[in-house]
């Protein structure tokens, strides 16, 4: 029989609780309503930006041939493919073989028609409607479709404003007369520079899902981040912070445009990548303006291109294999690919980045779920991170549901749950 309960002193009196509660139901609504978490939805590894008097049915299909040509041409199998990414011997093999497969079965992850700085077409308007009807039939089952798609367009400045809200309504208008909006469709909006385009954008959004008796809502959209303007305002505050709240939860994600923004700070052409200081800065307040709102923050691109004699696509594949694997330990988890031949070392770098650390992040979320203890004591945040990454490793292809189960013990219903807490819960938890 267990001993006595010693008695518990207290001072307060339960009002004093009640007073604060009701004191503080103002920020209890305002944190649910401004950081609702993440979504908990698949995130797209990469976009790839395609000019929208480029694209075709095929698209998708030939950027996946393309990648799998590069390889046997460059590195025909796993050992020489290793060597040039510096790939542990037991990595080689099944990072290669993942790879081949994902070029294969879903090359492109994330595909943006671009009506902006990729776009030399002399018809926005019918190549606007082609691309609405391209991507109509590629969701329908009459071509390849990626499993998130749509159009970059231009941006809210006064001199290409009316052409960006034109091009924007002919797409959107396609889509809706071809059956309607896709599940994975998504908008960018390019060259942000004040969070009243923002709202501009979402003003024209309600007023489309108006007309075409849509719920409100319905269509999200991506701020791209490419001035000096989106990440400080003139008063000294965060417009990134600006931007979020003016998006009225219809902002999806944040991506950086790495050389329009290097160009706005004055940075030379040479030096102009995702790892300039610069770069770092802008995407360091990107991530916190973003924490916990439920929007994705993407890295931008690489443009230096695996063409060419195989010595220098080796050398740009190890570039933006390092880029990649760089942005990933910093939590940038999508990044811009511009050329077919980034395709294979993109995958790689993730691939690598989730197989290598998945047995040691495994065990540590079955030791936290079974109160095994170890050497880490880990708190429920943490078994929030590892759950997050087991499941972008299985959104992406490079782990294997039956694979993390066995080391688990979870389903992927169970990795969710943890992945995504209710915030009491995870308070509580924590106590």
């Amino acid at each position: 029989m267990g001993g006595q309960l010693e008695k518990v002193a207290t001072s307060l009196a339960g009002a004093v609780g009640e007073e604060i509660s009701a004191s503080l139901a103002p920020v209890d609504a305002e944190l649910a309503r401004r950081y609702p978490g993440d979504p908990g939805t698949r995130q797209p590894v990469h976009t790839v930006y395609v000019p929208g008097d480029a694209f075709a049915a095929d698209t998708v299909r030939a950027w996946g041939d393309a990648a799998l040509a590069a390889l046997d041409e460059h590195a025909p199998d796993a050992a020489a493919f290793a060597a040039v990414l510096g790939l542990p011997d037991d990595l080689a093999e099944p990072v290669y073989a993942r790879v081949r497969a994902k070029l294969e079965r879903e090359p492109v992850e994330d595909l943006r028609v671009d009506f902006e700085d990729g776009y030399h077409g002399r018809d926005e308007d019918q190549d606007a409607a082609r691309a609405a009807r391209l991507i109509a039939e590629a969701c329908a089952g009459g071509g390849t479709a990626a499993p998130y798609l749509g159009i970059r367009m231009k941006c809210m400045e006064a001199a290409v404003r009316d052409r960006g809200i034109r091009t924007l309504d002919i797409f959107l208008s396609g889509l809706t007369e071809a059956g309607g909006l896709p599940d994975g469709l998504v908008l960018t909006l390019p060259k942000v520079t004040y969070p009243e385009q923002v709202t501009a954008m979402v003003r024209l959004l309600e007023a489309f899902e108006t007309a075409r008796g849509l719920p409100p809502g319905r269509i999200g959209f991506e701020i791209q981040i490419e001035t000096s303007q989106a990440v400080l305002a003139v008063d000294g505050t965060a417009t990134v912070a600006r931007m979020i709240q003016a998006a009225e939860g219809r902002a999806t994600g944040l991506h950086y445009g790495t050389f329009d923004y290097s160009a706005c700070l004055g940075v030379s052409a040479a030096h102009q990548a995702s790892d300039h200081p610069a770069a770092d800065h802008a995407k360091a307040v990107m991530q916190v303006a973003a924490a916990g709102t439920g929007v994705r923050v993407s890295d931008g691109s690489t443009n230096v291109l695996p063409v060419g004699p195989t010595a220098k696509v080796h050398d740009a594949w190890r570039l933006h294999y390092g880029l990649t694997r760089r942005a990933l330990a910093r939590a940038y988890y999508q990044g811009w690919d511009m050329h077919p031949g980034h395709l294979p070392t993109r995958y790689a770098a993730v691939f690598a980045f989730y197989r290598e650390g998945f047995e040691q992040a495994a065990g540590r979320l079955a030791r936290y779920v079974n109160q095994a203890g170890g050497d880490i004591m880990d708190e429920p945040a943490t078994a929030k991170a590892l759950s997050g990454y087991l499941l972008r490793g299985l959104d992406c292809g490079a782990l294997d549901i039956g694979e993390v189960a066995r080391l688990t013990g979870l389903t992927r219903a169970d990795l969710e749950s943890y992945a995504a807490p209710r915030r009491g819960d995870l308070t509580a938890s924590a106590r």
